[in-house]
């Protein structure tokens, strides 16, 4: 019960297909560690599935439908938080999209729309969420953990041609650090985790990566993927579910703006 009467927000709690995504394993955990878990996901019904889950293995959810690139729609799910919890403990940013194509190749629309998606939705939340945050330290000495979720994709060219994934990745990892030093003394620690190549229903799910790695053969895909990682295979939603719940919990208190891998050893590799 490392989570016992913590209120988590979980941004892309939902699942982009049967399975589970690292969002759906994280709300599902925090739960596990005795969070009430605000499940906030772009899809209503994907949310609910996890709220769902949690509430038949004994824990407690809500479902929330939010758009994490409108502010309006986060402001207002933040603020309806607060007033019936009175405080939001952890925030898991965990939405990302990823579109394929190089500088020359990538539609700009697509560019903006990865932007939007993963490194605004960020921006945003933590726009809305630090504020509580601080009120929790003024009055009760407690600021908060936020985690954002980004990739190995952020440090290294994975050997896939996705320009914008890569930037909006990395410039992530440069948000949490600087956000981190601007409130570490509020008590607001924010850290990144980095995935490593994971078996999760979007990588199922996206044609593009199967197509690269194995022209659209999603199971060779899979094998391809596992004979990359240096511990022979890849890592699950629970891998990165795991570390998040190390970072919202009291065991990680001495830790802020890092960006932690996952990633069973691949960015340790040359080639």
């Amino acid at each position: 019960m490392r989570l016992q009467n913590s209120i988590a927000l979980v941004m892309g709690a939902g699942s982009s297909g049967p399975g589970w995504g690292n969002g759906k394993a994280t709300a599902f955990r925090f739960a596990e560690e005795g969070a009430t878990v605000i499940a906030a996901d772009h899809h209503l019904a994907a949310a609910e599935e996890t709220a769902h889950l949690i509430a038949e293995a004994g824990g407690k959810a809500e479902a929330h439908r939010c758009d994490v690139t409108k502010s309006a729609e986060i402001e207002a799910l933040v603020t309806d938080i607060a007033a019936r919890h009175g405080r939001i403990d952890v925030l898991d940013n965990n939405v990302g999209i990823a579109e394929f194509g190089g500088v020359v190749e990538l539609p700009e629309a697509e560019w903006d729309r990865v932007f939007a998606v993963n490194l605004k939705s960020a921006f945003l939340g933590m726009k809305h969420v630090i504020p509580v945050m601080l009120r929790q330290f003024a009055e009760r000495g407690e600021g908060g953990s936020i985690i954002n979720i980004s990739s190995i994709a952020s440090v290294r060219y994975t050997g896939i041609h996705y320009a914008s994934y890569y930037t909006t990745k990395a410039g992530l990892n440069h948000l949490t650090r600087t956000t981190a030093a601007q409130y570490a003394a509020q008590k607001i620690r924010v850290n990144a985790i980095l995935p490593g190549l994971m078996k999760t229903p979007m990588v199922e799910r996206s044609a593009g990566l199967a197509k690269s790695y194995a022209d659209g053969d999603v199971e060779a895909m899979w094998r391809a993927r596992d004979a990359q990682v240096p511990m022979g295979h890849m890592g699950d939603a629970f891998d990165v579910a795991n570390a998040a719940v190390f970072l919202a919990s009291s065991e990680s208190r001495y830790i802020t703006g890092i960006e932690l891998l996952v990633d069973g050893g691949i960015t340790l590799k040359i080639s």
